[in-house]
């Protein structure tokens, strides 16, 4: 079992994210995620994925489009640093991705078949590690890195995103209040 990374394994930025995992096995709880957001996101109409909570924030498409470019980001630096690559990875602009996505004009049903079928390959290429690649590390975004680390911010960035739509979606109505 893949235990939790060591402080000195990621920068202050991810510290959020890997409090946010469990304790126990990561990647029996990241092969949980995509069955928890289906299950909270599944009874939304598409007006409602698509509608926006502010102006400016993002819709539920468009945090399930973030969640599947993101984990591909991760991913693809996790695999690299697995491999002994040592060359220095950039980080990405977040909103630029969101924004040339285009996720609001899909279906949510689309988005969270992908991000199942992302968060599958993601599963098999930490299950293919062998215990010598989890210590591995690299430069990404300007930061050092382990990929065992890299495994908990895959996890606990998809577990920010879910608390924050279960307390929108979970969180009673005005109406519901006054009653």
């Amino acid at each position: 079992m893949v235990t939790r990374p060591d402080r000195s394994e990621y920068a202050d930025f991810y510290a959020n994210y890997i409090a946010r995992v469990p304790d126990g096995d990561v990647i029996a709880f990241l092969s949980t995620q995509p069955g928890a957001y289906r299950k909270l996101l599944s009874p939304l109409s598409e007006d409602a994925a698509s509608g926006r909570p502010q102006p400016g924030k993002w819709n539920v498409k468009e945090i399930i489009g973030h969640l599947c470019d993101a984990e591909r980001v991760q991913s693809y630096r996790a695999l690299r640093f697995a491999r002994g690559d040592q060359t220095e990875l950039q980080g990405f602009e977040q909103d630029d991705y969101v924004r040339e996505a285009h996720s609001s004009t899909r279906s949510l049903a689309d988005l969270l078949e992908e991000f199942q079928q992302i968060r599958n390959a993601t599963v098999a290429l930490f299950k293919s590690l062998p215990p010598e690649a989890w210590q591995r590390s690299g430069v990404a975004n300007g930061s050092p890195v382990t990929v065992r680390a890299m495994a908990y911010i895959v996890a606990g960035h998809t577990q920010h995103h879910y608390e924050l739509l279960k307390a929108r979606f979970s969180a009673p109505s005005q109406s519901d209040a006054s009653s």
